[in-house]
């Protein structure tokens, strides 16, 4: 076994720096089911243009997510469900054009959100014209 207690700052940083090289570089996908066009996912099913996704599941375009299922064009999302077009969330659902929002379900454009329902623009809504404000802006912007 080696002498671990000779690690220095340089050693550290250069050993760090070679272990995140190696991940971006990760290109085979591994034990995935069914995944399309995906680069470096692991563990995953159905999925289709992710790259280094883990444990997902009906993902599109996705990136760096992991234990995730029907998110599209996201990054870095854990454990979300049905998520568009956003970042950074974690253990939330229904969200679009959201960021760094988290245990939340049903926000629109919203950031920083923690515990919240039936958001925009990080705003309460009732949960009728929640849903017909989504459905008139996703019609403008163009949003699925």
């Amino acid at each position: 076994m080696e002498n671990r207690s000779a690690m220095d700052r340089a050693s550290f940083e250069a050993a760090f720096r070679k272990l995140l090289s190696a991940q971006n570089a990760q290109t085979t996908n591994v034990g995935c089911v069914a995944c399309e066009r995906c680069i470096g996912a692991s563990e995953c099913t159905f999925c289709a243009d992710c790259k280094q996704v883990t444990r997902c599941q009906y993902c599109v375009g996705c990136d760096g997510c992991s234990d995730c299922a029907h998110c599209i064009n996201s990054r870095e999302l854990r454990s979300c469900q049905h998520c568009d077009e956003c970042q950074r969330c974690s253990d939330s659902a229904y969200l679009t054009r959201s960021v760094a929002c988290a245990y939340c379900t049903y926000c629109f454009g919203c950031v920083g959100l923690s515990r919240k329902d039936f958001h925009i623009l990080n705003e309460p809504y009732d949960r009728q014209t929640y849903f017909a404000t989504v459905a008139k802006l996703s019609r403008e912007l163009g949003v699925r």
